[in-house]
């Protein structure tokens, strides 16, 4: 129970990564909101999960949604230990210039305003107590790039850029951040990172995975459980992979 009695915010966490993140930390004893565009599965999510889990819809680009997410959850569990910054798109695989402006818009805005408009409604809170820890989830993709991912990559590498920016600033204030950087997993995301779900081309996946499998829930839910608890309290501005050797 290394999260006993903290809070947290999760972004996405109706599904994928940011499901098992919610799990994990229920389990380790925390109170989470599930925030999700998707409020109807956050709501689901919240009534399986018991009275720890609250659900709110949020949609992380846009500015007032974000606002009232955290004021929401201070409102609900009295203050925010925790965030996960876990919420993400990307757009199909094709050639760069081949990406309309539209996807490349939405990418960034999910992918990088996200992280800048969660940091101001949360960050004054957090420094105001002297303690809090954020969590980005980023991606192999932005330490080892795949070909025509472009704008996805260039996204989550400015996310790990971010994280240790943002956690040589806030470490004199009390607040840790550190990102994960997972591989391709069994999540929503997973076709469309792939172009395909064809039983060839998760072969062609799994081949450049030295571990042999792709990334799950549950191992994001353990790595940010750690990343995210008291156990961790001299880490900061690490961009942890989680990848089964993907980035050797």
């Amino acid at each position: 129970m290394q999260l006993q009695g903290k809070t947290a915010i999760v972004t996405g966490g109706a599904s994928g990564f940011g499901a098992g993140i919610v799990r994990a930390f229920l389990d380790a004893g925390a109170t989470v909101m599930i925030a999700d565009i998707n409020g109807d599965a956050a709501s689901q999510m919240a009534g399986d999960l018991g009275d720890r889990a609250i659900a709110q819809q949020v949609d992380v680009s846009d500015a007032a949604s974000v606002d009232a997410m955290a004021k929401a959850a201070i409102d609900a569990m009295g203050h925010v230990d925790i965030l996960v910054n876990n919420a993400g798109i990307t757009h199909m695989p094709m050639p760069m210039e081949e990406v309309s402006e539209d996807d490349f818009d939405r990418v960034l805005a999910v992918n990088v305003k996200s992280v800048y408009l969660t940091a101001k409604a949360l960050v004054p809170h957090m420094k105001e107590r002297s303690a809090g820890a954020i969590l980005n989830v980023a991606s192999t993709a932005g330490l080892s790039p795949r070909p025509n991912l472009n704008w996805y990559n260039a996204s989550k590498g400015w996310m790990i850029t971010a994280t240790k920016t943002m956690a040589v600033e806030l470490a004199p204030k009390g607040v840790r951040v550190n990102a994960i950087c997972p591989v391709a997993g069994e999540t929503p995301l997973l076709k469309s990172f792939m172009g395909e779900d064809t039983p060839e081309m998760r072969t062609k996946f799994l081949s450049t995975i030295p571990i042999g499998r792709f990334s799950t829930p549950e191992d994001m839910g353990n790595a940010a459980a750690f990343l995210c608890s008291d156990a961790a309290s001299m880490i900061t501005g690490v961009a942890m992979e989680v990848d089964g050797g993907r980035c050797i």
